[in-house]
């Protein structure tokens, strides 16, 4: 674990511009530096890297943050990577809190299996290429099957002979424990065989480049034995979240910003030699939400490319509305019987493979509705049930707007009119909330957290209580409109977000006056008004800051941006990446300097006290409306004595009104 304070150093020490370059080629303009996008496709570059507030924002794909959201974005990193790569290029030494025993046992058990498997690739490796019965039997396999040496080398294929104990015996003699060869599944439980035997092996590795598994395909004809055996699942190999060539392949998907999902690990390897490198197999599983996940972290672009028999289609449906659930933009590509990937591109060559699939990958809605449509052209029922079944797979999609453009297509192709296809979409995501509500109410509750947290914590459910408004008595409470929602004013309540800027641009800053911190001030003023928010984002970031500061714990915009909340860095990113800039020229080639004010990064005491004066008269002009409601209620009402009691209200609120006006040099006028 590293220490926060070690974490703010290595922040304060790293440059965005710095950390960015390595990745981006990046030119001056002004007072900061533009590049093409490393997250989307452009000829015009929108990807703009501010160093005086340390951030970057692409104004094309809104992609933004600090050097450590570029890493996690970019390189795939943890939030823990970054730090400590960026900690290495600033030559930060990081004094990591020590761990506890089981901790360490944990870390130190991974890589001891770690170390076992690396033992079992070498060892596959030996037998392969320094073994007369390796290269005749398996490496002259591999060499039919079109494979390079490189390529065997770059995927660790290797060969296990048909021997009781060769593996187990070179481990002794290597001081390798049994117990963990055992573990890994290298050799049988009781310690007297090999597990891989007369198999071609091929390593599985994980994002980092280590071996996690095997999986060894058998050299056998007998039906009786199994063609693939895997080594069992460990504390390093979950089958689920694993995906066979994406260590080798994840460069290519970023770059190409597509990956192509195929059934096999020759499939894989085939495509990969052919030049096609953005290519990975589910590891010998039906596809997994685990494992889709793991291509969302590199691109939302999705190809299926599997067999054009019965099973390769079966396995294309299969996979196909779990990717759609992942929010993935899906493709499905079917060969011509009796090819598969494998065999395709190495009859035909990668050239002509990816002319194939330009040609024949249709996106997932066309191709299952050409599927199934043959299946049912003389049955209506059949086809109304073909319709139910297209419409679930587009109630799976989580974006509205994606949704609504796959129904309208879907319509056209099943000549169904879009409004009935609404109406079953509508229902079908109803019974979906249905249902999973009954499930939470049947799992028991947890407690919620409601003070502060770091990043990867949820937002606090639990808010503290607010004081009601003292001027009003509680017996009636503020007349509304019949109908009248509560406001959601995320893009008008310029004040509530002017406040929320101060707090998460200069929170730590300190007031030379006052000598306290611009977050202190800020909500010590407003304390009493938290729950006065109209937006509940601008409410929630404002709670959080003052439970926080309760709890001794101070915070800058870094905090906010790593925020797990993407509403939450999003929203800080606008605010640091605003388009207005005060421009240097005034100064450096007109010579004239501002004359009233500092500059603006540095005139945060009298932007924080003019925005708290703005936000104080939203919310007091707001009672006053409220309150002449009230009047008004008491008026028709015949109650004198309230209305009386309301007018001395509105004449106390209008006196504060025109105090605060008066502070803020604010001119109101009469209604």
């Amino acid at each position: 674990m590293i220490p926060p304070r070690q974490i703010q150093d290595v922040l304060d020490a790293a440059r965005i511009e710095d950390v960015v370059g390595e990745f981006v080629t990046l030119k001056r303009r002004g007072v900061n530096l533009i590049g093409l996008c490393p997250f989307h496709g452009e000829k015009t570059p929108s990807f703009n890297v501010n160093p005086a507030r340390n951030i970057f924002k692409c104004f094309g794909c809104a992609k933004g943050g600090d050097a450590v959201t570029f890493l996690r974005e970019h390189e795939k990193m943890t939030y823990v990577e970054a730090i400590r790569w960026l900690a290495k290029k600033y030559g930060i030494e990081l004094q990591e809190i020590e761990r506890t025993p089981e901790q360490l046992a944990e870390i130190q058990l991974a890589d001891s299996l770690y170390i076992v498997n690396e033992f079992g690739l070498k060892h596959f490796q030996q037998q392969l290429f320094d073994t007369d019965e390796g290269k005749s039997v398996a490496l002259s396999y591999f060499r039919k099957r079109g494979l390079r040496e490189e390529t065997i080398r770059t995927f660790g294929l290797g060969y296990a002979p048909d021997q009781r104990d060769l593996l187990i015996r070179d481990a002794k003699n290597t001081g390798h424990s049994l117990d963990l060869l055992k573990k890994v599944g290298l050799c049988s439980q009781d310690g007297s065989r090999d597990f891989f035997r007369a198999r071609v092996m091929f390593a599985i590795h994980n994002l980092s480049g280590k071996v996690a598994a095997f999986a060894g395909r058998t050299m056998s004809s007998e039906k009786t034995v199994p063609k693939y055996i895997n080594s069992p699942e460990t504390e390093i190999y979950v089958k689920n979240k694993t995906l066979y060539g994406l260590f080798q392949a994840r460069k290519a998907i970023r770059q190409h910003d597509e990956c192509l999902l195929v059934e096999g690990y020759m499939d894989v390897i085939s495509l990969y030699q052919a030049g096609i490198e953005n290519v990975v197999a589910s590891s010998g599983t039906s596809l997994t939400e685990g494992q889709l996940q793991l291509i969302r972290r590199h691109t939302d672009n999705l190809k299926i490319l599997y067999d054009g028999d019965a099973a390769g289609v079966k396995a294309a449906l299969r996979g196909l509305d779990l990717a759609l659930e992942q929010d993935l933009n899906v493709k499905i590509c079917l060969f011509p019987d009796g090819h598969d990937p494998d065999s395709y591109v190495q009859e035909f060559g990668g050239e002509a493979m990816n002319q194939f699939m330009a040609a024949n990958a249709k996106d997932f809605i066309l191709f299952k509705t050409e599927l199934l449509l043959e299946e049912t052209r003389h049955d209506p029922v059949k086809r109304a049930g073909l319709i139910r079944d297209i419409v679930g797979s587009i109630a799976r999609i989580p974006d509205p707007i994606k949704r609504s453009v796959y129904l309208r297509e879907c319509a056209t192709l099943m000549e169904v009119a879009e409004q009935t296809l609404s109406a079953e979409l509508n229902k079908i995501i109803a019974g979906s909330i249905r249902k999973k509500e009954d499930k939470a109410a049947r799992q028991p509750g947890r407690a919620s957290d409601s003070g502060p947290f770091i990043p990867g914590d949820e937002w606090p459910t639990e808010v503290p209580p607010m004081p009601s408004d003292a001027d009003f008595p509680p017996d009636q409470p503020f007349p509304v409109e019949p109908g009248e929602p509560r406001r959601q004013t995320r893009g008008g309540a310029v004040q509530e977000r002017d406040v929320i800027r101060m707090l998460i641009q200069y929170g730590n800053r300190t007031l030379e006056q006052e000598q306290v911190t611009v977050a202190e001030y800020i909500l010590s003023d407003i304390g009493d008004s938290l729950d006065s928010f109209d937006d509940p984002l601008y409410a929630k970031i404002a709670i959080e800051c003052q439970n926080m500061l309760l709890s001794g714990r101070s915070f800058d915009h870094h905090y906010f941006i790593q925020h797990p909340s993407a509403e939450v860095s999003e929203l800080t990113i606008n605010i640091l990446s605003e388009p207005w800039d005060y421009s240097p020229n005034w100064e450096g080639m007109w010579n004239y300097p501002l004359q009233n004010q500092k500059m603006p990064d540095l005139n945060f005491d009298l932007d924080m006290k003019q925005a708290l004066l703005r936000f104080k008269l939203l919310k007091v002009n707001k009672m006053c409306d409220q309150n002449l409601a009230r009047i008004k209620a008491a008026s028709l009402a015949g109650d004198d004595e309230s209305m009386m009691r309301y007018m001395k209200v509105q004449q106390k609120l209008l006196a504060t009104r025109n105090d605060i006006a008066a502070k803020g040099g604010t001119v109101i006028f009469p209604k």
